[in-house]
């Protein structure tokens, strides 16, 4: 289970950082920027429920974002980075970017940040340094994992109401079965990411059609 021993080794405040939907053929990259200004103002209840937000049912994950939402003494930022600058961008570029927009939308800066996986990007005066899977290790990048998976889910759901026959609301854009057969019978949306090898081959195959 994460905790704070890692965060313990540097200089503080420490912020964890993290992204969810790199994955998704559809929808945008969302990364969250969360600091405990005080880690041990966190109740125990909490910092035992906290996990990697992929090990966490919905129903738990919401109930931890909420709690998260409420606590004082820590602060979070949100970056999202639209399908129109992954398709510009490249990928792992566009995950950097959001990263970057949810820590600049920290109310305030952190000394350092623990970023999960392997290449991250700089902060010009804030120490960072990568942790792969971080959000198993430490408190403060599984919080920001909740965060972004929680807001990227609700805002996949609020997709989803526009366009009801992908499930966006249930596979957040992944490219599952459901997700595919519906591409074959009602084509794409400007929310999909036409960089993307099945959803450029489609629009290929709807070129030579047309």
């Amino acid at each position: 289970m994460p905790n704070f021993a890692l965060e313990a080794t540097f200089k503080s405040p420490v912020g964890g950082v993290d992204e969810v939907g790199r994955g998704p053929w559809a929808g945008p990259v969302v990364a969250a920027a969360f600091v405990f200004l005080d880690p041990s103002s966190l109740p125990l209840s909490l910092s035992q429920g906290i996990n990697d937000s992929k090990k966490l049912s919905a129903l738990k994950r919401n109930a931890l974002y909420h709690e998260l939402m409420a606590l004082d003494g820590c602060c979070y930022g949100i970056g999202m980075v639209s399908v129109e600058e992954i398709d510009s961008l490249n990928i792992l570029k566009a995950t950097f970017l959001a990263m970057e927009r949810a820590v600049n939308a920290l109310p305030e800066r952190p000394a350092t940040l623990l970023i999960d996986g392997k290449f991250i990007p700089s902060f010009p005066g804030i120490q960072t340094h990568p942790v792969i899977g971080g959000d198993g290790i430490s408190l403060s990048i599984a919080a920001a994992s909740i965060v972004a998976k929680v807001t990227r889910d609700a805002l996949m759901a609020e997709l989803a109401k526009d366009y009801p026959v992908y499930g966006w609301e249930s596979n957040a854009g992944y490219g599952t079965a459901h997700h595919q057969q519906a591409l074959q019978t009602y084509g794409i949306t400007q929310h999909h990411r036409k960089s993307f090898a099945p959803i450029r081959k489609l629009v290929d195959l709807m070129s030579l059609a047309g």
